[in-house]
C-alpha cells in the first residue's frame, strides 16, 4: 500500500517470551526471536522504549512502528468524537512519540536507561513478552504481581529466568 509516497510494509509481530539477566557493562540482551523480528522490519538496530500506559512495565518497538502513529492519532481522535468524549491529541502525541531509541549490537546487547528502569522497577533482569506490534519489558517479580491474568507468561519467563541463573552460576564456577 502506498501512503503519499511511503509504500507501508508488514507490520512487525513480536511474539513469544524471552529473558535477559543484566550482564557483562551493565547491558541485557534482546533475545533472538525479537532480534529477528527487528532485522526483517527495521533497517537500524534501534530499540524504542516507552513506559507503558496502563502496566508497570516497558513498551518497545522498532523505529518502523512511528509511521503509523499519525493514523493511530486519527483513529483514536474519531473515536474520542464519536463517542462524545474529549481528546488531547497533543497530549496523546507526546505519549507516543516521547520513546526512547536505544541501540543494541548484532548479539543484541543494549543498556537499559536508568530512568525508564526505575519506571518499570527493573533491577537485574528483564522478562520479554511479545505483544503484536511492541514488546513489553518486565521484571520477574512485578510480572508474578499482574495474577492471574500474567499467570501463564510468568510461568514460561520465571522458567527462563531459572535456565539463565543457572547458566550464569555455571560460568562463575
Amino acid at each position: 500500500m502506498d501512503r503519499g509516497g511511503i509504500v507501508a510494509q508488514r507490520p512487525s509481530v513480536y511474539r513469544g517470551q524471552g529473558f535477559s539477566l543484566r550482564g557483562e557493562k551493565n547491558r541485557f540482551v534482546l533475545p533472538p526471536s525479537f532480534r529477528k523480528v527487528f532485522a526483517e522490519n527495521d533497517d537500524e538496530r534501534v530499540l524504542c522504549l516507552i513506559q507503558h500506559d496502563r502496566f508497570p512495565c516497558l513498551s518497545a518497538f522498532g523505529l518502523s512502528r512511528s509511521t503509523s502513529f499519525e493514523d493511530v492519532l486519527d483513529k483514536e481522535e474519531e473515536n474520542a468524537v464519536r463517542r462524545g468524549e474529549d481528546f488531547d491529541r497533543d497530549l496523546r502525541a507526546m505519549q507516543l512519540y516521547g520513546f526512547v531509541e536505544v541501540p543494541f549490537d548484532a548479539s543484541g546487547r543494549f543498556i537499559l536507561p536508568d530512568h525508564l528502569a526505575g519506571l518499570a522497577g527493573i533491577d537485574d533482569n528483564i522478562c520479554f513478552l511479545g505483544g503484536g506490534q511492541f514488546i513489553t519489558l518486565w521484571d520477574l517479580d512485578r510480572l508474578q504481581a499482574m495474577g492471574s491474568a500474567f499467570a501463564a507468561p510468568h510461568a514460561a519467563c520465571a522458567a527462563l529466568a531459572k535456565d539463565a541463573r543457572a547458566k550464569a552460576e555455571g560460568k562463575k564456577r
